[in-house]
């Protein structure tokens, strides 16, 4: 073969040697061809990667951010949108920063403090805080940072999660609420049980009172004039108790009520006689405003009674809270052809304007050992009696409640 390739031209030869040479250098070419086209490949995923995480981060509602673990102060190298959102700052408020600037005055310091030494000690954090906005607001918000770590295990970086947890607390507190009801009915639920059996038991001594009164009046009749009348006043107060056992004992039996025709002044009249020493003994003044005009109404009486005892109760607590309230005015009017209307007004301190809408709720009470049922009852019973009840804070100071009755209605709730 030697002796063949020899006996070539020496042309021929450098032009098979060319040849083979280009041959070498392509396969090169086009291995470092796909070479390349794998390396633009892979960094053309990498970036639609990077491009993807970016978005994610960028798109996400929990507040993300990164620290400059170099720094002092660990200012805020990046924020994604919903931390602005939460926080209520701007990317120029808050880029180049020291993220602990971003707390607010209002914030526990130590919680600040606790992150700090955290930080410092190059550890994670994480906890549950109550929060402020830049314009104030409250929030809470689960922290989370961990440190972020080079080649070599430098920590270089903190990067932090916040997620707001505003809603999940209010849904905890009114599951809280909920379950709190639910054992205040339960203790409701006993408590008339005890009431009912306690009815029976006041009416056999009340009945034993008035027979005694009922005999001493037959023993001194037509003597002891001044006797004559304290006695009667004990009859006329123990029937009258006698009768509000009666009706107990019926409601808790959960009977029909009894309606009949009432004029609502004498009804005011009647209710206040039964409060009246409460109203003197606190040095309070009840001032009357009846039209004298008003048609009858079509009602239960002890039922209405108990509303007008609970809305001159509920004055008379306000008003105690402020020795300069005095006054508490009761009114009756009409309000159109076919409506009466009730006003009971105090001076007292009003209702707080976030206790407006749920005034009238199941088992919500302002005070500390209220049942929070007595307004609620009192809206159920005169909406029973096909009228409204509303509550309204005066221009002066105190509250006004009123409510309304029809003059007829067309049928017996």
């Amino acid at each position: 073969m030697k002796n063949k390739i020899k006996k070539l031209p020496l042309k021929r030869i450098t032009r098979i040697y060319l040849e083979d040479k280009i041959r070498q250098q392509s396969d090169e070419l086009e291995t470092r061809g796909g070479q390349l086209k794998k390396g633009a490949d892979r960094e053309k995923l990498a970036h639609e990667q990077i491009r993807i995480q970016t978005k994610a981060i960028e798109s996400t509602l929990d507040g993300i951010f990164i620290l400059d673990a170099k720094e002092s102060g660990f200012p805020v190298v990046y924020a994604n949108p919903s931390f602005f959102t939460l926080t209520g700052y701007s990317k120029s408020e808050v880029i180049g920063k020291s993220y602990f600037s971003l707390y607010g005055f209002d914030t526990n310091k130590s919680i600040s403090e606790e992150i700090q030494q955290a930080l410092r000690e190059g550890k994670s954090f994480h906890g549950e805080m109550l929060r402020f906005k830049k314009n104030g607001e409250k929030f809470w918000s689960f922290l989370r940072i961990a440190p972020v770590r080079d080649s070599k295990g430098a920590i270089t970086h903190y990067v932090g999660i916040k997620t707001d947890t505003t809603l999940m607390k209010k849904r905890d507190s009114e599951i809280e609420e909920q379950r709190e009801e639910l054992l205040h009915v339960t203790r409701v639920g006993k408590l008339a049980e005890f009431v009912s059996s306690l009815a029976h038991e006041i009416s056999q001594p009340l009945t034993a009172i008035l027979s005694y009164a009922q005999a001493a009046q037959r023993m001194f009749k037509d003597k002891e004039p001044k006797l004559q009348e304290i006695l009667q006043y004990i009859i006329n107060d123990n029937q009258r108790a006698t009768e509000v056992i009666r009706r107990l004992r019926v409601l808790l039996k959960k009977s029909k009520p009894k309606f009949e025709s009432l004029n609502i002044n004498t009804l005011i009249n009647d209710t206040v006689a039964l409060i009246l020493p409460q109203i003197t003994s606190n040095n309070k003044v009840i001032h009357f405003e009846l039209d004298s005009n008003l048609p009858m109404i079509y009602g239960d009486r002890i039922q209405l009674q108990q509303v007008l005892l609970n809305l001159i109760s509920n004055s008379l607590e306000a008003m105690e809270q402020s020795s300069d309230s005095r006054e508490l005015s009761v009114k009756s009017f009409l309000k159109d052809s076919q409506t009466v209307m009730v006003q009971v007004r105090d001076s007292g301190c009003g209702i707080p304007e976030e206790n407006m809408k749920k005034l009238f709720t199941h088992f919500f009470t302002s005070k500390p050992d209220g049942l929070g049922m007595g307004l609620s009852i009192s809206r159920s019973i005169v909406e029973a009696h096909g009228g409204h009840l509303e509550a309204e804070n005066n221009v002066d100071g105190g509250a006004t409640f009123n409510f309304s009755l029809p003059i007829s209605i067309k049928e017996n709730v």
